[in-house]
């Protein structure tokens, strides 16, 4: 049960940041390769009138910018649907500030474990991890991450969050975590 609330505070938390995200950027560029979305990391810099400086390129923040950075920071689990390796656009939002501190701090290393749910072999199951891991990899990447600050794992179905078998289990054991 306690699982259950965590799951879906999480699930509101991207809600919000996804909603905070789209009110607050000005353009959205995609690409069609690999179901791989550049999402600009750039935002609109209107609305609030506080700032602060810093070495982390935060001068040009608001309060409010500074908090939605803060909360997307803390999101270090993915989720992903079954049989399926592509990020959503909560996701790539999420993770465009991840690539900004992976760039502002070149010596911190990222290890992306990704996991599977129990369905399918062992052996697809890995597989799929693999794939969902470096689906975060490259999405990193292709915002301008180096290669050698990122490490991927799978555990395919190894490591579940939840060793329940309903469909709400499988979903939270769907996931690439950040480490």
């Amino acid at each position: 049960m306690q699982t259950e609330k965590i799951f879906k505070f999480g699930m509101a938390m991207l809600l919000t940041l996804t909603l905070a995200a789209c009110a607050s950027s000005d353009t959205d560029e995609t690409s069609g390769s690999d179901g791989i979305d550049s999402a600009s990391s750039s935002s609109s810099s209107g609305g609030g009138s506080a700032t602060s400086s810093g070495a982390d390129g935060s001068s040009s923040l608001t309060t409010a910018q500074m908090q939605e950075r803060d909360a997307a920071m803390d999101t270090t689990v993915f989720y992903f649907e079954f049989d399926r390796s592509d990020l959503s656009a909560e996701a790539r939002a999420v993770l465009v500030y991840h690539a900004n501190y992976l760039k502002d701090n070149p010596s911190t290393r990222y290890r992306l474990e990704g996991h599977a749910d129990e369905r399918g072999t062992r052996e697809y199951n890995l597989a799929l991890g693999e794939r969902r891991a470096q689906a975060v990899e490259r999405y990193l990447q292709v915002q301008g991450v180096s290669s050698n600050q990122l490490e991927t794992i799978s555990y395919g179905e190894e490591n579940p969050v939840d060793p329940g078998t309903s469909e709400a289990a499988y979903s939270r054991n769907r996931r690439v975590e950040i480490h």
